[in-house]
């Protein structure tokens, strides 16, 4: 995803070296090419000597910056960045409500910056099998991320179980919201799909009269 200019960019206020700076142009560069290239031939067409070539990069520089093609559509440039965002959410501040607060303005950056990127990440997740079990490996990653900042405003273990396992329902439920997004045509709003996932989390299963929009239980 393109970095924009805003507190969730890896860009200020602690701006990168010079050689982190081209790292990310070069990782950019690879993206746009494999992006182009899967618009234009589809996913199992393209591959990554195509890629390197569009990039102007050898194809194990590719594989230097990303070990499959697979990661070469799911990651970008936030993660870190998201993370420092939540982390400095207010203290007293319920840690979910702080992170609808950051999933919130994540969204309105991957919808408005790049809109045909998502569209095309979350249907690559939604129809390639290869692209959702990467995703599926790499929520132990994010995981992680997460569970440090839950921990820090917790006070309780990144690594013990109560932890890993609200992490990895949350996680695993944004990545539900943005399948569903992708297999419904991306005709809903994308927040409100993940504001009701956080829901789920937050209050397990809404009953049959919530869902219709009456009080929860």
């Amino acid at each position: 995803m393109k970095a924009a200019r805003s507190s969730l960019t890896p860009a200020d206020p602690s701006r990168p070296g010079l050689r982190e700076r081209k790292k990310i142009k070069t990782r950019e560069a690879i993206r746009g090419a494999t992006y182009g290239l899967i618009r234009e031939q589809g996913y199992e067409a393209t591959t990554v000597e195509q890629i390197a070539e569009r990039a102007e990069v050898s194809p194990s520089t590719v594989f230097r910056y990303f070990p499959t093609k697979e990661d070469i559509v799911l990651t970008d440039e936030y993660d870190e960045p998201l993370l420092a965002e939540l982390t400095a959410r207010p203290v007293d501040e319920p840690w979910l409500d702080s992170v609808r607060y950051v999933m919130r303005r994540a969204i309105g950056l991957a919808v408005t910056e790049q809109p045909d990127v998502t569209l095309l990440r979350a249907r690559l997740m939604a129809e390639v099998p290869a692209v959702r079990s990467r995703m599926t490996e790499s929520l132990s990653a994010t995981g992680r991320l997460l569970a440090r900042a839950i921990a820090a405003r917790t006070g309780l273990d990144p690594d013990g179980l109560e932890v890993r396992v609200c992490t990895m329902a949350l996680v695993s439920g944004l990545l539900e919201a943005s399948h569903y997004w992708a297999e419904h045509g991306h005709t809903d709003d994308l927040t409100d799909l993940f504001d009701r996932a956080l829901d789920v989390v937050e209050h397990g299963l809404p009953t049959a009269k919530s869902r219709g929009g009456g009080p929860r239980t």
